[in-house]
This record gives C-alpha cells, structure tokens and sequence, in this order.
C-alpha cells in the first residue's frame, strides 16, 4: 500500500470529508453488484403524529456514517473485505404524502433486491417501512420461499390490529408487525419482540401481539431474567430460520439516544452494551437483511449522538451478514 493510499484511507474515515454514502461505500443503484445493499428509506407519513422529521434519517446517517466504516474486533473481521456493499441510493417516494402509495413503493423498489440476491441494510423512515420492505422480502427470493421470521426490537409492539388505522394510515408504523403475519409473510412462531416497554394506552395492548403468536420480551423481563437468558430464548426461537432485523430507536433509553420519536421515559430503556450484546448473538443465523428505524435528526443532541447510534447499529448488521456470507 502507497503512502497515497494510507492518506486516502484516513480521509475516507473522516465524516465531513467527500461525498457522504453511507459508510462511504461506493454508490451504484443496480442491485446485482451488490451482496449487501445500503437504503434509505425517507418516509414519514407512516407514524401519524406530529413528529414527521423522520424522513431525514437518511441524510443524517449520511453525513456521519463514514466514520463507521471500521473493522469489526469483537467478531475479528472486516466487513467490508468480505462482501460487496454498496449504497444504492434512496427508495424514489414521489407520493410521499400518500402513506399507502409509499408502501406499496417501498416493497416494489425492494423486490428488485430480492429478485438480485442482494441484502439490504436499511436506515429510515418511521417504523411503517418494515412493512413496505418485507412485503416483498417475506416468502421471496432471499428467503427461499420461506416466510421470514423476526428479531424486533423496540418500546412498542407495533402489532395493533385492534384498531383500524392510526391516524388516518392503514399500514402504519403500528401496524406492520401484524398484517405481515396475516398477509403471510412473516412467521410470528419463529419471532421475537425485545425491550417493550412504558405505560401503554390500555391493558390489553400486548394481547395482539400474543395472539398472533409473537415470543414478546418486555424490558422488564429482560431486567428480571439477565442477558444470558434472553439470548438463550432469541436462539432457540428464531433457529435457522432466514432472519430479518428491525430496529426501532426507541428501544434504547433517551439517554442514550434522544433524537428519537414516539420516545418512552417512564422506565430505563437499553444502554448501547445491551443492545450490541442481544445483536451479536444471532451471528451465523440466516440474516436476509435489517433495518433502524425512527430517527429524529431535527431533536437530535448538538453532537448527533442518536444518527451515531443509527450508524453503528447498521454496521453491525452489515458485519452479520457479512461474516455468514463469507462462511458460506
């Protein structure tokens, strides 16, 4: 390596240096040349309340990402030597606006992926872009025909098919996690919910997601049980089945990460270590692919603590499907 590629090198890590893809991956939007494919997913319209800057969780990711483009020591690898990841850009959402439009756009934009092979690491957008994403990735391609299972974590269980729309958005950010199940394109026996918790707005709101057929570990039993346990039940339920991680913010405590929306303060939410360690311990499952969710840059801290978050959350889902694809 010349003197000009170590400069380059550093200058590459650097956030406020060149053209910010994420991670500083080169930017193609043709889905076959990559194994894994970065997204942005800039859609807001999903949540239904006032807190509608979630569309700009891309962007913000962006611009600080490049300083995430390290090697993994905790898995002893280099992602980024072991597969092809590339940024493809953004899903096109010309009918923003219109939540149920944006869906169904979300989910044609990523069976293109599925279609290529190529695993998608997404960064939104409210929570409602789950369900536009594995619309098309559930019983596809990546899968092998298999519905997908999942590793869900986040203050609420989004499964709330007890009430029709959520303000005016049929496939909402609370609905997703239902109607994929009832549309078949998520297996619920196979799935986990982690870190629920706060004050819901009535008693029975855990019940959609029990009968649906959901594992639900709520941040309380998490406390109650340990890491070790937990970890020991995400194993066992999830198995080989293919994988797909979504990631909501408002699992992590407002400490943590406070540009967030829909945020839970009445009872400590995970600390940055939980969360890695929970990660880490599907490594070597079938992960098909992943999103983080929910990030608020406009109530973000001055230093963008919450967009760093985002950013190390996605590389560690890179580094999943990375280190699986190179063993295999």
């Amino acid at each position: 390596m010349t003197e000009l590629d170590d400069q380059q090198r550093l200058m590459n890590g650097i956030f406020w240096y060149g053209i910010p893809t994420l991670f500083r991956c080169e930017h193609d939007e043709d889905p076959a040349n990559a194994d894994i494919g970065l997204v942005g997913v800039p859609h807001s319209t999903g949540n239904g309340t006032t807190q509608r800057d979630q569309h700009l969780g891309p962007r913000a990711v962006r611009n600080v990402s490049a300083i995430g483009r390290r090697v993994h020591n905790h898995f002893g690898i280099d992602p980024w030597e072991m597969a092809r990841v590339r940024d493809l850009g953004d899903v096109p959402l010309s009918e923003g606006n219109n939540n149920e439009r944006s869906i169904e756009m979300i989910t044609e934009y990523y069976a293109r992926l599925d279609a290529a092979g190529c695993r998608p690491v997404s960064i939104g957008g409210d929570h409602s872009i789950t369900g536009g994403i594995l619309q098309a990735l559930g019983g596809g391609n990546l899968t092998g025909g298999e519905k997908a299972c999942l590793l869900h974590f986040d203050a609420h269980t989004d499964a709330f098919h007890n009430i029709p729309h959520f303000m005016g958005a049929v496939k909402s950010a609370a609905h997703w996690a239902s109607y994929l199940v009832t549309e078949g394109h998520v297996d619920p026996q196979y799935s986990v919910q982690v870190g629920i918790r706060g004050n819901t707005r009535s008693l029975e709101w855990l019940d959609p997601s029990y009968d649906l057929g959901y594992t639900v570990i709520k941040k309380t039993d998490y406390d109650s049980m340990g890491a070790e346990q937990v970890m020991a039940i995400i194993d066992e339920t999830i198995g080989d089945h293919p994988l797909y991680i979504t990631f909501d913010l408002d699992c992590f405590d407002p400490m943590v990460a406070p540009g967030v929306a829909n945020i839970e303060a009445g009872i400590e939410g995970f600390g940055i270590d939980q969360v890695m360690e929970l990660l880490r311990c599907v490594r070597g499952k079938n992960v098909i692919g992943g999103d983080v969710v929910c990030l608020m840059p406009t109530v973000d801290s001055p230093n963008q603590i919450t967009s760093y978050r985002s950013m190390a959350i996605m590389f560690e889902m890179i580094s999943l499907i990375a280190d699986r694809h190179h063993q295999t």
